[in-house]
């Protein structure tokens, strides 16, 4: 399988415990338009709380969700929502203060 993010696979990016743990499925994702980080969430851009924060590599996002590898040239300062799992990605520049 060829990597088709520009980040390394062992890059840091931001999820919460329930994506991580596989409990929820990812609904929401982000990529930071000041620092390029990734954010995984399982609604629309709802913070976590610190004690619901993870850190995990993209590589391991990217095996929890193949469907991932679609945004994988979402531009930096854009987000990518979907209803359910099985929905389609749509992207829209982040709105985000800070992040346009």
């Amino acid at each position: 399988m060829n990597w088709p993010f520009q980040d390394p696979p062992n890059v840091a990016v931001f999820t919460t415990k329930e994506i991580a743990e596989g409990t929820q499925c990812i609904q929401y994702v982000c990529h930071d338009q000041e620092d390029g980080a990734w954010q995984f969430h399982s609604i629309d851009g709802a913070p976590a709380s610190e004690a619901d924060a993870r850190l995990v590599s993209l590589r391991s996002i990217l095996e929890m969700d193949p469907t991932i590898r679609a945004l994988a040239d979402l531009p930096l300062g854009w987000c990518a929502m979907r209803d359910t799992e099985k929905s389609e990605w749509q992207r829209r520049p982040n709105r985000e203060k800070g992040s346009s």
